[in-house]
């Protein structure tokens, strides 16, 4: 880890079906984020498609957070919120 950041990063990129129903859901499940480690998400959304998803986050540790994002909780929250495939996740320093 870099000296200089408290903390390692997170990127999780996926496509929605509908923005608004996925920002409900993502809303929603705050709770579980934290309780992961996972905090000060930040969304972007494509220019060219609203519904392509990228959110970078601040991961306190990342054995939490890996087995957060392997955990059947998240699993059904991203397909109740409308994701579409398989979301690709990326620890960076």
């Amino acid at each position: 880890m870099n000296p200089q950041h408290s903390a390692e990063n997170l990127t999780i990129h996926h496509k929605v079906k509908d923005y608004a129903t996925w920002r409900k859901g993502y809303d929603e499940h705050e709770e579980s984020r934290i309780s992961a480690g996972v905090t000060n998400g930040k969304v972007f959304r494509g220019a060219e498609d609203p519904n392509d998803v990228l959110i970078l986050q601040d991961v306190a540790d990342v054995v939490k957070a890996r087995a957060w994002l392997s955990g059947d909780d998240l699993k059904a929250a991203m397909q109740k919120a409308g994701v579409v495939g398989t979301p690709s996740f990326h620890f960076m320093a």
